[in-house]
């Protein structure tokens, strides 16, 4: 399968509706514009209003686009703030807040002209000032950014041309740059309330965006109004102008069966992240419907710290490879409903290595070959001694038990005590100290929704000596010469080329273990429609609303 058949297989989106299901007619009516949409039942959504209440798995850790790290806050951000351009379903680039751009033939200047209606909204008008307010905001230190920092590499500089003219500067070429932009963490925030509110801005967010900011109670709920002036929604959505609902409520709750239970007993109307084993009864439900989207970028990917011995040997590396079973715990955990990851990327994007999948199956004569060859030896409980030392492996999680992700340190607990490995497992919400700063972990999952192959740089290239180190503490020559190639390189086929040869190379050297790519799932009653997900996989709210 081709990287365009698989983009288009990965990226459709299916609505389940319960009974007949898909049967979905969108009518414009001859009043006003409204939309009408006729569900299996019959009924018809024509009022405009009501509040849309969703339900969040997991709380956002800030508003702020360049601080947050958390893809839960890109779900709520997304409402608040718009782009320079947006990426639409085939990886294109298409205008948002930037009407055009032009590059300049060494590729390291793009010139954006940029909207003239458009109003944040504390009334601070859209500029070229904003936007260099924004990007030179994202590599302030003081700011201290996040994913964002990433995303803008490798900017340097912008020089207002004119109130609507700005000139961006990179240091080198970067085939990465217009999509990194597209993504909510490079949002452009309002400047007047980023330097007013400095360090509680996340907590006081203002954009541009279809919906504003109104309330942030901690770990229950974040509540969004209608932006009434709003009329620069881009091309991915069909209501352009404000949106059709008069705000949303986003309730964080954290456990899922609560989460569930309450939109299947109407105290929310839409729920993310529905668990595998409700699914099924979820699709047959006559009062819900399940709509779902795959995530591009990095899948849940187990990282194995190399810093640390024996697992900066290769051959510990791979034994833990052989004896971890990916197959059982996705099925076992997932019940189909999630795909099994091979790659350091996931299918869909870019320069995805298809020849990777059905490799690195389990193999517990050889991982237990490779741990006798290093010297590991079995002692009277099963664990494995060498000088003196017992073969211990200090896996790492987030709490709560973010899809599963607790339950699948408890599986490699016990596939890995079948070859002599004791893994102590540490489940703490301070993955900031624990994982960050103070490394203590031999093993660490994470995950990151991107829409380019180069996001790879951030988790694979060599860290700089005054960065904070990737998570697998990966140094070699060869990857780092191809991600600094195909970050450049224009051809898009020696591009993905290039991404090939560099998941081959980390399946060689046997730092990662992907498990799972992350399906974003949505449980909605049949009152609301509209719901959109935007190219990597995020709900878009312009088009909502809740029929009768």
């Amino acid at each position: 399968m081709t990287d365009t058949q698989r983009n288009h297989t990965h990226h459709r989106l299916w609505l389940t509706v319960s009974g007949l299901l898909i049967a979905i007619s969108l009518v414009v009516s001859g009043c006003g514009g409204v939309v009408e949409k006729s569900n299996a039942q019959g009924s018809v959504a024509t009022a405009n209003g009501g509040t849309l209440t969703y339900a969040l798995a997991t709380s956002p850790d800030t508003l702020d686009p360049h601080r947050s790290g958390l893809a839960v806050s890109v779900r709520v951000m997304r409402t608040l703030y718009d782009s320079l351009v947006v990426q639409t379903a085939d990886g294109s680039i298409k205008p948002w807040l930037a009407e055009s751009w032009t590059v300049s033939k060494d590729g390291k200047k793009y010139t954006f002209k940029l909207r003239k209606d458009v109003k944040f909204h504390d009334g601070t008008p859209f500029n070229a000032e904003a936007v260099k307010f924004n990007f030179d905001r994202v590599i302030d230190p003081a700011t201290k950014a996040a994913n964002a920092l990433a995303l803008i590499r490798p900017y340097t500089s912008s020089k207002v041309i004119d109130e609507y003219t700005v000139q961006v500067n990179l240091s080198t070429p970067s085939e990465a740059f217009l999509g990194n932009i597209s993504q909510a963490m490079l949002g452009i925030v309002s400047p007047t309330a980023a330097k007013q509110e400095g360090e509680q801005f996340g907590k006081k967010p203002v954009g541009s965006g279809p919906y504003q900011y109104v309330d942030w109670k901690d770990n229950t709920s974040i509540s969004v109004k209608k932006n009434p002036d709003y009329t620069w929604a881009p091309e991915t959505v069909k209501n352009t102008g404000a949106p059709h609902i008069d705000g949303i409520t986003f309730s964080i709750i954290p456990e899922e069966a609560t989460r569930i239970g309450s939109v299947q007993s109407k105290q929310v109307l839409a729920a993310e992240t529905v668990p595998p084993q409700n699914i099924l009864a979820l699709k047959n439900s006559p009062d819900l419907q399940l709509l779902q989207a795959n995530t591009l970028g990095l899948p849940y990917t187990l990282f194995i710290n190399e810093r640390h011995a024996p697992w900066d040997n290769v051959k510990a590396r791979q034994a833990l490879q052989s004896a971890i079973d990916v197959n059982a715990i996705v099925k076992t955990l997932y019940l189909g409903t999630y795909e099994r990851a091979w790659s350091a990327l996931t299918p869909g994007i870019l320069g995805y290595d298809e020849s990777l999948e059905n490799t690195n199956q389990p193999d517990l004569t050889h991982a237990n070959n490779l741990l006798d060859e290093l010297g590991w030896v079995k002692g009277q409980d099963g664990i494995r001694i060498k000088d003196g030392q017992r073969l211990t492996l200090k896996y790492v999680d987030g709490s709560p038990n973010r899809e599963k992700r607790n339950d699948i340190a408890a599986m490699i607990q016990q596939q890995l005590k079948a070859v002599g490995i004791d893994v102590q497992v540490n489940i703490t919400k301070d993955i900031s100290t624990v994982v960050y700063q103070n490394g203590e972990y031999d093993l660490y999952g994470n995950s990151q929704v991107n829409s380019d192959p180069n996001a790879l740089s951030a988790f694979y290239h060599t860290a700089e000596p005054s960065a904070r180190p990737t998570l697998p503490g990966l140094s070699d020559p060869q990857i780092d010469q191809w991600l600094e190639q195909g970050a450049v390189e224009k051809d898009k086929d020696q591009r993905a080329n290039i991404y090939r040869n560099v998941q081959q190379r980390i399946n060689e050297l046997a730092v990662i273990i992907p498990v799972y790519i992350f399906p974003y799932t949505v449980a909605a009653s049949q009152t609301v429609q509209g719901i959109s997900f935007d190219y990597l996989g995020y709900p878009l709210f312009n088009d909502v609303r809740i029929g009768g």
